[in-house]
């Protein structure tokens, strides 16, 4: 479901592309001090967002490093992390976790269940150090895969689920922000539910499985009531980030927001084109 809140490279500046790429790197090295090298398989731009977002905001000391990985042996990159860093490292592989439970029950994936059982100790760690979190995530997925299995094709009502499970784990702690960052975190969500049911909608024709976008498609103008459902969502969200006294790192939180989200979608939409095609 994650992976689509990154930069649009090309409208960033080389030094702005640096400094997302050093925070991308220190989350990864902080997944794997905190949780291992199978959480490195958990590393999404969507929480590299929310450690530059909530740095911006909280503006936490940052540890820079150099390290070489396994991606880069031969040359070390640059690493900074703090205490947003962990939390983002925890909060993806509490979702990833529940991710993979969903993949058990839905698909009965044997290596689902293998990953599952290997992030389960962590996942109750996490659990139990950020119950609020927790309980949104698993509550909220719940009722998503019972209005799925029930054909609820009401895009506020599913899409709501991602955005209040994810408005949770915006709010890092309660707080003077805590209101805009919940509300941004809600209409990213949705974003993101509906981006990911946009770019499985011909997978699960194939395959007759539930998308919240099936209904819709026979109209004649599908295309725009998708961008224009999008572009509300994002509109939301790009409205809650203004009001926050966010300075450091605004050019690139921008370019995600204005921009970056928006290179995903174009692509997805030229995939679904292209898969189309190939149909007919």
């Amino acid at each position: 479901m994650f992976g689509y809140v990154t930069v649009n490279q090309e409208e960033l500046k080389i030094k702005d592309y640096r400094r997302y790429r050093s925070f991308y790197c220190g989350l990864c090295r902080t997944l794997s001090e905190r949780h291992g090298k199978q959480g490195q398989l958990t590393l999404t731009y969507d929480m590299t967002f929310l450690v530059i977002l909530l740095n911006g905001l909280y503006e936490k000391p940052l540890c820079g490093e150099q390290h070489s990985c396994i991606l880069h042996p031969l040359k070390k990159q640059k690493m900074v992390f703090n205490d947003i860093s962990a939390y983002a490292a925890d909060m993806g592989v509490l979702l990833s976790y529940y991710k993979m439970l969903d993949d058990v029950r839905d698909e009965k994936s044997g290596k689902a269940r293998v990953l599952a059982k290997a992030f389960e100790k962590d996942a109750h760690k996490i659990s139990e150090r950020y119950p609020r979190q927790s309980k949104a995530v698993s509550e909220c997925l719940q009722s998503l895969y019972e209005y799925e299995n029930a054909g609820e094709y009401d895009l506020d009502k599913v899409s709501g689920l991602t955005g209040t499970l994810l408005g949770e784990i915006f709010v890092y702690e309660e707080g003077e922000w805590s209101r805009e960052l919940r509300r941004m975190g809600f209409y990213l969500g949705k974003f993101i539910y509906l981006m990911d049911a946009f770019d499985d909608l011909e997978k699960d024709l194939k395959k007759n499985e539930y998308n919240p976008w099936r209904p819709l498609l026979g109209q004649k103008d599908f295309d725009a009531t998708v961008e224009n459902t999008m572009i509300m969502m994002m509109s939301e969200c790009a409205k809650e980030f203004e009001k926050l006294p966010i300075v450091q790192d605004v050019d690139i939180l921008r370019n995600i927001i204005y921009s970056g989200v928006w290179t995903k979608y174009e692509a997805v939409r030229k995939k679904r084109d292209e898969e189309k095609e190939e149909r007919r």
